[in-house]
């Protein structure tokens, strides 16, 4: 993962990124070509959202769909949506209950639906966008229900680059599967991802951080959220 200039227009240009990567995204994926996914991150987000014995579960920036298939599975109705509609095709050939939506669609309410579980599975890249995504999904969501974030553990992903917020880019080195597009995101430190929470009315629940199993090191960081 390397810098990025910190430009606003870096926000542009995420969507265009995973348009053009989708293909390889939902190979990488469906290959099981991510060890820290086979090994952890899957199976936390899984274990998280179940443990809320969950009704109706929405998977916000749903990729090609797996999330939505596993708990499926387990009995859980549950709906994704993403703003690529190549991995909204990907995902409904695959099965399961999916929409075009981009976060600026559900931003401006122009998609609504009720649940009680929201989850965003490595799916807040920006800075901006997140922000606004963060702040209106109440909107979307049941009284007492819960808002579940699964992304990289800053103090992994921070790599050589300093531990401060700031405009990175995905190169996608070490990944099997050639990408044709890198990809920015957003790098927030530990305390800049509660303080994004609690400036928009979330109650932080509680934090888990699962580990690798080999090296000791957290794989990802889970936050559970409510809201006040």
């Amino acid at each position: 993962m390397s810098s990025t200039p910190n430009d606003p227009s870096s926000e542009t240009h995420i969507l265009r990124s995973w348009q053009q990567n989708s293909e390889a995204w939902a190979r990488t994926v469906r290959d099981g070509h991510i060890e820290t996914r086979r090994l952890v991150t899957d199976r936390a987000i899984i274990d998280a959202v179940l443990d809320g014995h969950p009704g109706r579960v929405l998977d916000l920036g749903c990729g090609e769909g797996w999330l939505v298939r596993a708990l499926a599975a387990k009995g859980v109705e549950a709906i994704g949506v993403d703003g690529v509609p190549d991995l909204i095709a990907r995902a409904r050939e695959a099965g399961g209950e999916f929409h075009v939506a981009s976060y600026e669609d559900i931003i401006a309410r122009r998609w609504q639906l009720r649940v009680d579980t929201l989850v965003c599975n490595f799916a807040l890249f920006g800075k901006d966008s997140a922000e606004r995504l963060v702040s209106s999904l109440p909107t979307l969501l049941a009284d007492d229900g819960r808002f579940i974030v699964q992304t990289v553990h800053p103090l992994v992903a921070c790599g050589e680059q300093g531990y401060a917020d700031g405009w990175r880019q995905e190169s996608w080195a070490g990944f099997d599967t050639a990408f044709p597009s890198p990809a920015p995101w957003y790098f927030r430190t530990l305390a800049s991802w509660i303080a994004l929470f609690a400036n928009a009315g979330w109650h932080l629940r509680e934090m888990r951080e699962p580990l690798h199993p080999v090296t000791g090191q957290p794989a990802s960081v889970i936050f559970i959220l409510q809201r006040h």
